[in-house]
């Protein structure tokens, strides 16, 4: 399906049959991309009495329950709600659904102990271009990034004037292929 939008005074043509996914994908398995120190995601079927709801046991459909924490198991979106005390839902507060992308690539930069994504990677990346929606990939991008066990690891992060920049900038929406955007351990900080 092809359709046109008209952005920054540009007529875009979009091949909507044609998306690019770069989610990382849940598994019920120990090998499915986990932080914050809890289990993996749980997929089972329903169970009544004796019945257990899966096609392969005999029931007409598979009908599965599934546990899982959106922080900790693979790609999510984030809303205010993450940080206060009310709780925000993304379905009441996202009104735009299809936004401009960037997608850059950073090879996150060492400091001291940790591994950041600066400010000035960021300027360099996205230049002058204006996006609605920039998506940070980080190399090295290898095939284990979809198993990465990330608790006790103090995963790459955005240093507080790189978070600052994208705002300055107007991004509108973040997608990052890691936990967070802030140091696994910072005391509360969430600085970015």
């Amino acid at each position: 399906m092809i359709t046109t939008i008209h952005y920054n005074s540009r007529k875009l043509v979009i091949d909507l049959s044609k998306p690019l996914d770069i989610s990382i994908p849940m598994r019920a398995s120990k090998s499915n991309v986990n932080a914050w120190y809890i289990d993996e995601p749980k997929i089972e079927p329903v169970q009544f009495d004796e019945n257990i709801m899966t096609v392969a046991q005999g029931a007409a459909v598979n009908f599965n329950t599934i546990e899982f924490n959106p922080h900790a198991h693979g790609t999510h979106t984030e809303c205010v709600g993450h940080i206060t005390e009310e709780f925000h839902s993304v379905n009441q507060n996202l009104k735009q659904f299809f936004f401009v992308a960037e997608v850059v690539t950073v090879a996150p930069e060492k400091l001291m102990k940790d591994t950041v994504i600066s400010k000035k990677q960021l300027q360099f990346a996205l230049g002058n271009k204006k996006r609605d929606a920039i998506v940070i990939r980080t190399i090295p991008n290898l095939t284990d990034k979809l198993s990465r066990q990330h608790s006790h690891t103090n995963w790459t992060y955005l240093k507080q004037d790189a978070a600052e920049f994208l705002v300055k900038k107007g991004i509108k929406h973040l997608l990052i292929d890691l936990p967070s955007v802030d140091r696994e351990e910072d005391g509360g900080e969430l600085r970015a």
